[in-house]
């Protein structure tokens, strides 16, 4: 058995102004063997999970409760519904709208949702899990990911998901780039007038990191509305 129980119930459930309720989640992601000869989108694989009493798989996701930071709740609903572990990037993808399948009413508020959605990067996987007799979990390329996404709400977190993957692939190789040996001061000094006309400057890290930093907390994420579905 499982060392840990999955929650239930709603009392401690967050709701914001408008009455919508909050829901944090997150894509599953691992990278399968490097292959100099594939591309990173094409080496990663995404975990998708199937839902209860119905056919389609989703992302894992869940209510945020009041006792959890929305980062910690992301990481709590995929070990509950899909018994993963991982590193979760701080920065959420973005904030999307929708509408909670088992409330269909478009007349009230009832069933609306808000949902922060994050990248994980699974390090253990549980072969015992909480949610493990009511969910089935898969692993599949990105490209089956898209097909298999039943709402579009969920195939622009994957859109985002894969620019911020392809983003960190940018600055790690970026970080990679060896720095040149070394010159003796005296050679320097004779070729300083070469080395002013040519010379390049390569940003920090800190520069580049500066426009992700600026988005750190997840309420100043731009809202993402989409169509209810």
């Amino acid at each position: 058995m499982s060392g840990f129980l999955a929650r239930t119930g709603r009392h401690r459930q967050r709701y914001d102004e408008n009455n919508f309720r909050l829901v944090s989640g997150c894509i599953p992601y691992r990278l399968t063997e490097e292959d100099k000869d594939v591309d990173r989108e094409n080496r990663i694989e995404v975990l998708m999970i199937s839902s209860p009493n119905r056919s389609d798989l989703v992302f894992p996701k869940g209510g945020w409760e009041d006792d959890e930071t929305v980062a910690e709740a992301a990481c709590r609903e995929a070990l509950e519904e899909a018994g993963v572990r991982g590193i979760l990037r701080e920065i959420p993808l973005g904030v999307w709208e929708f509408r909670s399948k088992s409330k269909q009413d478009l007349c009230t508020l009832e069933g609306s949702c808000r949902g922060f959605m994050f990248a994980l990067e699974v390090t253990e996987e549980l072969d015992i899990w909480p949610e493990q007799k009511d969910r089935d979990r898969i692993w599949v390329n990105v490209k089956e990911a898209f097909r298999l996404c039943r709402y579009d709400w969920m195939r622009r977190a994957l859109e985002e998901f894969l620019r911020v993957m392809a983003e960190d692939e940018e600055l790690k190789l970026e970080e990679e780039i060896v720095e040149p040996p070394s010159i003796p001061v005296s050679d320097v000094v004779a070729d300083c007038q070469v080395m002013a006309a040519n010379c390049y400057v390569k940003p920090s890290n800190a520069q580049h990191h500066h426009g992700l930093s600026a988005i750190s907390s997840p309420w100043h994420i731009p809202l993402k509305r989409l169509p209810l579905t």
